[in-house]
């Protein structure tokens, strides 16, 4: 049975992800991508959905576990009474994007410390979402035992240690003496194709280790919370595909929102305003070439007519997401349906174009240089944004219910134009510049007139609702962050929105996104909160805040989208670019005002 979110760990190697719980069990993996379907389903479901466990057979053996400095080498450490042995997992990454992907690993040593320590393992191999139980075949020997299993494109390889099958899982015993090191590699490679060769361990965890802290290395940041600031940054690398550039929301699907609800959904696309939030980020901490191999999977991704604009997009910039329902998999702590695609990608969110727009010119001015096509680019989604601009639209949040015009949406319709006009104004671009001008005041006009009630603004024209998108507005430029109908605004979400001292996105009970049951705090909303204080001088709420949310993080800095503060855990999916790349911005926020003047 999976554990909770929080006690599981990151591995990647920037094409897919595991995760590992605190017991040792790997219970997701898709392979060889992030949105394939998993050979491990444990997360979403139990033991016979599929997942590779490793963990003392002592039962009374304690545990504590970090990441090898900033890298995704997760070293698990097991004490007994007179033993101590550690596991040091991860997933080898290799240097070169291009390299065509005929192999994916993923490594457990087992290192003795102390003493003699024996180990249990056990393997379960589920393919397509543990719907094809795969044909597995021992291949090795007695001195070099290896298994392999397959079924329909996809094998694996299984070497370093003996297994025996019983009841459609194999088991078997590792024993490590101090000083010791054994080594298990599971590999996947295609069905068609030979086993790939072992790796030399020794070889691929250097170059692993060292990839990912010389990348750690060249973040640009000193003030409050750097720890968290660094991992948040690399986990946001770390869903970013080495080959295409896509930057996925999150590392798994169908987590619920709501323990034993049906906000379950997959998250392991690219969402443009996600993608372009967390580019922002990175790129406020130095790595500009990350923007511009993101700006070429954009091109690729919207080519074409920008009518046909998708809100999200597969890893490579593939647009079928259908949305479907698995019934292989029962679901986190029976939470059900468990959803595969997701039929948000056909929505109309009014924000999005706004939201890339601001981080393309954000960008350009760190020093982006233009390419033969990226503003042709950018002038085509300000055609689009014109051609909708009195299309009610599913908003942020992407909405189920009926179409709204939210007050969000519109402002980031604001921000896009408002980037144009800076493009031709600041850069020297060529475009329609009076036609933008005019689009902008008249979105302004309108949002002043229709989104603003009782002195604050509101979630859609003709509600005194409020949400937690508000919260940006002042981030993009459309007021100031003391601009008094935001600081109504803030009063009215603090009134609201907040529960436990966390904020929600929005009143579920309104029935504004047309589902059934509610959710928990949304974590971002509450960093965005965060920033809020810090631009208006509260100081003392902006770090008591970013405190509390910080120590939210699990023992190894990751955060799912939501947090449950009366049952005390994450939920929803995890590790949640959106709830990351928030904790980054306020931690920037509370830095510069560090910096300001007194």
């Amino acid at each position: 049975m999976a554990m909770r979110i929080e006690d599981y760990a990151l591995l990647s190697n920037c094409r897919t992800a595991a995760l590992v719980s605190r017991e040792g069990s790997i219970d997701w993996l898709c392979l060889p991508r992030l949105d394939s379907p998993s050979t491990f389903g444990g997360l979403l479901g139990d033991d016979s959905h599929g997942r590779w466990a490793l963990r003392p057979a002592d039962p009374d053996a304690t545990v504590t576990r970090r990441y090898d400095r900033d890298t995704f080498v997760l070293i698990t450490r097991w004490r007994t009474a007179d033993a101590v042995a550690e596991v040091h997992d991860f997933m080898p990454i290799d240097p070169d994007p291009a390299v065509d992907v005929r192999r994916t690993d993923l490594i457990r040593r087992v290192v003795g410390i102390e003493g003699v320590m024996r180990f249990e393992q056990q393997l379960s191999i589920r393919f397509d979402y543990a719907r094809a139980m795969p044909w597995v075949r021992q291949t090795g020997t007695d001195e070099h035992p290896q298994l392999v299993a397959m079924a329909g494109p996809d094998a694996v390889i299984l070497r370093g240690a003996a297994l025996k099958a019983a009841d459609h899982q194999h088991s078997g015993e590792v024993t490590v003496a101090a000083g010791e090191t054994r080594d298990l590699q599971l590999t996947w490679f295609p069905s068609h194709r030979t086993a790939p060769d072992p790796l030399d361990v020794d070889d691929v965890l250097a170059r692993t280790k060292h990839w990912w802290q010389s990348w750690a290395d060249r973040v640009e940041h000193s003030g409050p919370h750097h720890e968290q600031v660094v991992r948040s940054l690399l986990i946001l690398r770390a869903l970013t595909n080495h080959e295409t550039g896509g930057i996925a929301a999150a590392a798994t699907m169908a987590l619920p929102e709501e323990i034993g609800g049906e906000r379950n959904w997959d998250y392991r696309y690219v969402w443009l305003r996600d993608a372009a939030l967390t580019l922002e980020a990175l790129l406020d901490h130095g790595f500009l070439a990350l923007a511009e191999r993101w700006r070429e999977w954009l091109l690729r991704a919207v080519a074409g007519d920008p009518a046909d604009l998708q809100i999200m997009y597969g890893l490579a910039g593939e647009r079928d997401l259908t949305e479907r329902t698995l019934s292989s998999l029962p679901g986190f702590e029976a939470s059900a349906p468990v959803r595969v695609g997701n039929g948000a990608a056909a929505q109309y969110q009014a924000d999005v174009v706004g939201e890339v727009l601001v981080t393309l010119s954000a960008a350009r001015s760190a020093g982006l240089k233009e390419s033969k096509f990226s503003w042709p680019l950018e002038r085509q989604l300000l055609r689009f944004a014109a051609e909708q601009i009195d299309r009610p639209d599913n908003g942020l949040w992407e909405i189920r219910g009926d179409t709204h015009m939210f007050t969000h949406s519109r402002a980031m319709m604001w921000a896009a134009f408002d980037r144009g006009v800076r493009a031709v104004e600041e850069f020297g671009l060529d475009g329609p510049v009076d036609t933008w001008r005019e689009l902008r005041a008249r979105m302004r006009e309108e949002i002043d007139r229709e989104g603003v009630r009782n002195g604050h603004f509101t979630q859609y024209y003709g509600t005194d609702e409020v949400d937690a998108s508000l919260l940006l507005l002042g981030e993009v430029g459309y007021c100031r962050p003391d601009d008094p109908r935001m600081l109504a605004t803030v009063e009215r979400i603090e009134q609201t929105l907040m529960r436990d001292g966390l904020l929600h996105r929005y009143r579920t009970d309104t029935g504004v996104d047309g589902l059934a049951g509610s959710e928990s705090p949304f974590l971002a909303c509450s960093f965005w909160l965060v920033e809020q204080y810090a631009a208006t001088g509260r100081l003392d709420d902006a770090n008591e805040l970013m405190d509390r949310l910080c120590s939210l993080t699990n023992d190894v800095g990751m955060l799912s989208e939501e947090y449950d503060p009366r049952e005390n855990r994450q939920v929803g999916n995890t590790p949640q670019a959106f709830s990351h790349l928030a904790l980054v911005r306020a931690a920037d926020a509370l830095t510069r005002t560090e910096l300001r003047p007194r």
